[in-house]
């Protein structure tokens, strides 16, 4: 079983407000989230991951150097801090020693990713990846040279793994789940994903596999509606029988590197509306009891997302899971299903069909 288990931790976010300093970190660094899924804007906001709870341990070359990643399925490329990078985010965090490693092959391919507060460079490198036991060989990987800001310094992770399509890997990088297909490296073209609700273990990515443990309410399987992102259709999203977003359809992104739920601004206001929350998306913790499900319309499906999952607390706080987002009117109305949803699915992502399956959880 190629199970990496992922480990549950309080988001920058989280710890921010904690301390008093969410507000003005967020005024010092204004962001939109849709930039992330649409390369002419940025290819992969770095503020995206302020909500980020969920990581996993990988190890590269030879003798293995270990690192903690997001496992990203809105982003398709691996990388690393490495020793040549000397910006601040970088020196408390592990850096890979490529001269410390007998199998990695150098490059003089370089690597830039684009974040609303600057911009990752690097270069690419190939070595031995090791996942949950499973070494992918000559796996081409970013070396971050530099990193924006001191976004990083505050992340409890390392790097990112990829495990969107090839299509929007920056520099052409194939993706690590990519290389262990054509190598055979899984029984099935295929991972799944399990986000625990409130405890700090449990959580995992399994390779190559469907855990029937997770499925005994079946599988609703849903085609993609693009190769890039996890991409799908949804019809519309509804609360009490009634739509109030999506009516005339839209498009979402399953993505397991965005804690919240991601919302074209228009649709946000009227869900902060109609859910009583103020447009920070702060409500009262005694109205949760009286608060509706949401509901996703997908495939000819429901999906019920709970209060119990899409309100968020913290020291006496709550919050809705929910964030406005900017789309570019040609691209029409996107929404991003980050974990807030995912929490109360078994997630398959399939790429031997092309589809999304969802096992609701008990």
């Amino acid at each position: 079983v190629r199970r990496v288990p992922l480990r549950k931790m309080k988001s920058l976010r989280q710890r921010l407000r904690e301390q008093g300093l969410l507000e003005s970190y967020l005024k010092q660094h204004p962001y939109n989230l849709a930039a992330k899924y649409f390369p002419g804007i940025a290819v992969e906001p770095l503020e995206n991951y302020m909500d980020d709870e969920y990581f996993g341990t990988i190890s590269i070359g030879t003798p293995p150097q270990e690192f903690t990643v997001v496992f990203d399925t809105g982003s398709s490329n691996l990388w690393v801090p490495s020793v040549f990078c000397s910006s601040p985010a970088c020196r408390n965090h592990n850096r890979f020693n490529p001269s410390e490693s007998s199998t990695f092959l150098s490059t003089n391919d370089t690597l830039f990713i684009a974040y609303g507060t600057g911009s990752m460079t690097g270069v690419l490198g190939f070595d031995t990846v090791n996942v949950a036991g499973i070494n992918v060989r000559n796996q081409i990987f970013g070396l971050a040279e530099t990193e924006p800001g001191d976004f990083f310094y505050y992340t409890p992770f390392d790097g990112i793994l990829g495990l969107a399509f090839p299509s929007i890997a920056s520099s052409g990088a194939t993706p690590v789940f990519d290389n262990m297909m054509m190598e055979n490296l899984v029984d099935r073209h295929l991972f799944s994903v399990y986000l625990s609700r409130d405890s700090q273990d449990g959580s995992f990515v399994l390779f190559g596999a469907i855990d029937p443990y997770y499925t005994t309410r079946g599988i609703s399987w849903i085609p993609l509606s693009a190769e890039t992102y996890w991409q799908i259709t949804m019809e519309s999203v509804s609360i009490n029988g009634a739509p109030v977003a999506c009516s005339s359809g839209c498009q979402a992104i399953v993505d397991t590197g965005t804690t919240l739920l991601a919302v074209p601004v228009r649709a946000f206001r009227t869900l902060m509306r109609r859910l009583g929350a103020s447009l920070s998306g702060e409500i009262s913790c005694e109205a949760i009891s009286r608060l509706p499900d949401l509901v996703f319309h997908i495939h000819g499906r429901e999906f019920p997302v709970p209060p119990r999952a899409y309100v968020l607390r913290s020291n006496g706080y709550c919050s809705l899971g929910l964030q406005g987002m900017d789309t570019p009117t040609e691209e029409g109305e996107l929404w991003i299903l980050g974990d807030v949803f995912i929490r109360e699915y078994y997630v398959i992502f399939d790429r031997a069909n092309n589809k999304v399956g969802l096992s609701r959880l008990p």
